[in-house]
């Protein structure tokens, strides 16, 4: 007797999916948390990623959003998840000058001195002191 066929780990390719998984990320980078928060509620991974390692969380938090950041926090996003090319959220709200964003990941345990450029380096590269003392490296 043999048991179910194990899950596969490979990306689902179905189109309407891919539609789904688009829009759900258009809607983090526009910061419409309900409607996010919403999608995650009914089953959407918080740790989605697009085709270059950003997730949910990453897009929402470089658009600045914080209220979207929160509530994908509050669902089970990873604060310290690295894209494909190094980068964490905590770094792209550094980019951006996003202050409430990066308050609410360091809440959440976003490491600033992770990822290649890190938070820190981000900070320092642009002049951002206030971000500087924040994480107490200024």
């Amino acid at each position: 007797m043999t048991g179910p066929a194990p899950e596969s780990n490979e990306p689902a390719h179905d189109p309407e999916v891919l539609q789904l998984a688009a829009k759900v990320f258009d809607l983090a980078r526009e910061g419409d948390t309900d409607t996010v928060a919403a999608y995650v509620d009914a089953g959407v991974p918080a740790n989605l990623s697009n085709d270059r390692g950003d997730t949910l969380l990453m897009l929402a938090a470089y658009h600045g959003h914080a209220d979207t950041v929160r509530a994908l926090l509050e669902r089970g996003a990873d604060a310290t998840r690295v894209n494909d090319r190094g980068q964490t959220p905590i770094a792209g709200a550094v980019f951006k000058g996003e202050i409430d964003v990066v308050r609410t990941l360091l809440d959440a345990g976003a490491d600033p001195s992770a990822g290649q450029p890190s938070a820190i380096d981000t900070a320092r590269m642009f002049g951002r002191t206030e971000l500087l003392r924040l994480f107490g490296t200024e």
